[in-house]
């Protein structure tokens, strides 16, 4: 008799479109507003509006606060630190798709 190792994991899919506050943004991560702030404040995270209070969140940053707040806890990163990964992640992720895009348009060629 072989063991069978069952893991379920739960997600949540969010449109791009959908709009949070701050607050909203604060409980959907599971997150301090205080952190959220200190990571719009270095870049992280980008809200439209001029202020913490008008601030509005697209539903890309739930996906990237929850990454941010992961790299702070996993690999005890400040803000600074935080923010420098995810544009290094944003880079590779960039490279990537234009890798792909060469790859397909030399396949056409």
């Amino acid at each position: 008799m072989s063991e069978h190792t069952l893991t379920v994991t739960h997600g949540v899919i969010v449109e791009d479109n959908l709009q949070f506050t701050l607050i909203e943004l604060s409980q959907a991560c599971q997150a301090d507003s205080a952190r959220l702030i200190e990571l719009v404040e270095e870049g992280a995270l980008a809200p439209s509006g001029s202020d913490a209070s008008s601030w509005r969140f697209d539903g890309s940053a739930l996906r990237r606060a929850s990454a941010a707040l992961r790299l702070a806890h996993d690999l005890h990163l400040n803000a600074a630190g935080v923010a420098l990964v995810l544009d290094l992640l944003d880079e590779v992720d960039a490279l990537k798709s234009r890798l792909r895009r060469l790859g397909h348009e030399a396949s056409l060629g």
